[in-house]
């Protein structure tokens, strides 16, 4: 029995200490697969390795980070380096810039440097995190400065890269300049996001300010508080349907001692077709690329261009012909003469096979509703909120209603009806 447990002790002890290598052997893998799925699924980012060094215990790489900018076609380079750490079940791999985490002459981090780094597990976890300190940095040309508080940011992503969640916590962060001062506090980040099919992900997601006060260096400082901005999307039983939706909200609008809210901005699509709504954003994807790749001194590959722009088309009939709807559902904007509403919606209804076939184009059968209600008083204390609106009032799109003034418009057979006034459109789509 003694003998039996010595075999099964050195069995272990072997096995555990071949995992190390074994868990480097799978890092690499891991990390070259990443880089790829990085490069592929966009063209602004793309991660380039250039030397992997992979021992027993640990290993080293080097690689840039090139940000590209597709309107002048220039690229930047950022050039890393990374002690890799292997254990029994995963790697931490720790990065840093090949100059350092301040250009050459200057301290951006007085106390302590930064830290990111990537956790990955043999399963197909991974975390990236960084731990920032307290950062100042000044342009001494300029005037301008940027300081901040430390903060964390962490993204954790499972299931062979299918569900990630995100985290960011930054306590404050300031921007000075010649002309105006900026202070942000509290910000705090967090988001869901889970692989449906495609390009078409499903989650939600918060984002939270305390307050951003904005000061001019010749008038009153204007504070922006609790601001908070959150989506979500979700799909149907049978992941053939989504709904998302974007909700904006400011508590309040400090200026000198006064203070005017809550605003409320909404947006929404609902009803989306799956199938089409991928394809769409998937050839909208695929033009991007084809502008970046080709510089500012080029142009895309004609045909490819063409096959891009027929996968736009087709997959915008087949959106509408499957019905959805889109728009503004409730606009609520506190002033201290009153508050400005209104919404706006556009929908589709689905379509029957018979229906689809004989299509001629998309605007044909869009429906649509829209309200605006103004104070009267906002238009006559505000000269450039009158001069904004003069031309609206002048043609009758905005009418007034006793202390208001209104907007009241209905779409329909490429028609607009506003305030009783018809306008016909255009068939654009």
């Amino acid at each position: 029995m003694q003998k039996k447990w010595m075999i099964a002790g050195a069995s272990v002890l072997v096995v555990a200490g071949a995992m190390p290598w074994i868990v480097g052997f799978v890092t690499e893998q891991q990390w070259q697969q990443a880089t790829e799925e990085v490069n592929r699924s966009q063209p602004f980012v793309r991660m380039e390795t250039g030397n992997y060094r992979r021992g027993v215990l640990g290993s080293e790489l080097t690689g840039s980070l090139v940000l590209q900018n597709p309107d002048t076609g220039e690229s930047h380079h950022l050039d890393y380096k990374a002690s890799v750490s292997h254990g029994v079940t995963g790697s931490l791999l720790d990065f840093q810039p090949v100059g350092g985490w301040s250009p050459e002459g200057t301290d951006w981090f007085p106390d302590t440097e930064p830290r990111l780094t990537l956790e990955t597990r043999l399963w197909g976890t991974a975390t990236v995190e960084l731990e920032a300190p307290t950062m100042t940095m000044t342009n001494e040309v300029t005037g301008e400065s940027l300081n901040t508080s430390g903060g964390l940011a962490r993204v954790e992503i499972s299931e062979a890269g299918s569900r990630a969640e995100a985290l960011m916590v930054w306590p404050a962060v300031s921007l000075s300049g010649p002309e105006v001062d900026i202070r942000i506090a509290d910000i705090h980040l967090e988001q869901s996001m889970e692989h449906l099919v495609g390009d078409v992900w499903t989650g939600a997601g918060e984002l939270d300010i305390g307050s951003m006060v904005v000061t001019p260096k010749t008038e009153a400082p204007v504070n922006f508080r609790d601001f908070s901005l959150t989506s979500a999307t979700e799909a149907n039983a049978d992941e053939t349907r989504i709904d998302s939706t974007v909700t904006i909200e400011l508590e309040e609008i400090v200026r000198a001692d006064r203070g005017y809210g809550p605003h409320r901005i909404e947006f929404a699509l609902k009803d989306l077709d799956v199938a089409s709504w991928s394809s769409l954003t998937g050839g909208m994807s695929d033009l991007q690329a084809m502008v970046v790749a080709a510089g500012p001194n080029g142009g895309p590959e004609p045909e490819r261009q063409m096959a891009a722009m027929e996968q736009v088309n087709q997959a915008l009939r087949d959106l509408a012909a499957s019905g959805f709807s889109l728009g503004f559902p409730e606009l609520s904007l506190s002033t201290p003469e009153g508050t400005v509403t209104g919404h706006a919606m556009i929908g589709h209804p689905e379509l029957s096979a018979d229906e689809r076939a004989g299509m001629l184009m998309v605007m044909q059968r869009l429906t649509g509703d829209m309200s605006l209600n103004v104070p009267t008083v906002l238009v006559e204390k505000y000269p450039e909120v009158r001069l904004q609106l003069a031309p609206l009032i002048k043609q009758g799109l905005l009418i007034e209603d006793g202390d208001q003034l209104v907007m009241q418009a209905v779409m329909k057979d490429l028609m607009v009806d506003v305030n009783g006034r018809e306008i016909p459109l255009p068939p654009l789509l």
